[in-house]
């Protein structure tokens, strides 16, 4: 039974989509029209679920190139009204067009100067009557068996706001490069799978000094490198420690004269590693686990093989890699 249910919620909601499709004509076309040619923002309007499937339409317009906001109905009337400006495009979705709070401010709107783009079934509804441009949402039934929760009507009017987004993302020439420029986060995603030998620090950009150096020579490394830390290894490069610049400062509170000192008096043998082969994600996960900003990367038999710091995952725009890797391209420099 319950199976039966949302197989035939999801048919009632699949048509609703499919039955605005021989809608889209001229009203819609005009619309997208109104919206590149506008200089302003485009802001959504809507009450309850109404507002939430604007809320939604918004922020697809924010990431695809379309500068957008949600202006709460009740909170319009009671200030929010002077974020609306004359260059601006509204549009206000209802599926009744009855909505009192949206048919309320739709007239000052219209004095403020702003065009209003209607998402609505009632066509003839008072909402309809106060807008520029009427775009057909309406739904034959509600998959809600009691006709009253908005279900297939909210669908509608969410999926025409998308093809309202993918027709200007298509006018505008909007690309990968520029969705990628409002998506860091889906950059920072992107950074996370790769390999921790595609990020790595490598040969003459690993800080290293060899055992039984002074702690001068380490100073000297740590300042070259501009890490924050130097590895401390034996001459075939196996792993002996790491010393930190919060080493160094502990190391003065201790030591009179810690440059004449010899490395190993201060080193920390307890150095985290991870093999070239673990992602990314799995080093970022380790450096938070231990609250460290330093990853020696070691063969089997414990030799350095490169070195990740925390900024290169998160707090630089690019990965270094041997100079620096570009995550959107994949290529070094």
């Amino acid at each position: 039974m319950v199976i039966k249910q949302a197989k035939e919620v999801l048919k009632i909601e699949a048509q609703s989509i499919l039955d605005l499709v021989e809608r889209v004509g001229p009203e819609f076309e005009r619309a997208v029209d109104m919206i590149l040619k506008a200089k302003g923002r485009v802001i959504l309007t809507g009450m309850g679920k109404s507002g939430l499937v604007g809320r939604k339409i918004s922020a697809t317009l924010n990431s695809t190139g379309t500068p957008s906001l949600f202006l709460h109905p009740a909170e319009a009337i009671h200030g929010d009204l002077g974020m609306v400006t004359p260059d601006d495009i509204v549009i206000a979705i209802s599926n009744s067009g009855h909505t009192a709070e949206v048919n309320t401010i739709l007239p000052m709107l219209g004095k403020i100067g702003a065009r209003i783009i209607a998402f609505t079934g009632g066509l003839d509804s008072p909402m309809a009557k106060a807008s520029d441009i009427v775009i057909d949402v309406g739904v034959e039934r509600e998959a809600c068996p009691m006709g009253m929760a908005p279900t297939a009507s909210t669908t509608a009017a969410l999926a025409m706001g998308d093809a309202l987004a993918v027709a200007l993302i298509n006018l505008r020439r909007f690309n990968q490069d520029d969705f990628k420029k409002f998506h860091p986060g889906g950059i920072l995603g992107e950074r996370l799978t790769i390999k921790v030998k595609e990020v790595m620090l490598t040969r003459d950009h690993i800080p290293m000094v060899q055992l039984g150096s002074k702690v001068k020579q380490a100073i000297e490394e740590i300042n070259a490198k501009n890490l924050g830390a130097t590895l401390i290894v034996e001459k075939n490069k196996k792993l002996v420690g790491i010393i930190t610049d919060g080493d160094l400062r502990r190391a003065l509170t201790r030591y009179k004269n810690i440059h004449e000192i010899n490395v190993e008096d201060i080193t920390s043998p307890l150095v985290k590693t991870i093999n070239e082969n673990q992602t990314a994600a799995q080093a970022l996960e380790l450096m938070e686990l231990n609250a460290i900003t330093h990853l020696a990367i070691v063969d089997r038999q414990n030799r350095v093989k490169g070195l990740v710091h925390l900024h290169d995952l998160l707090g630089r725009e690019e990965f270094r890699v041997n100079g620096s890797f570009n995550p959107t391209t994949g290529a070094h420099r």
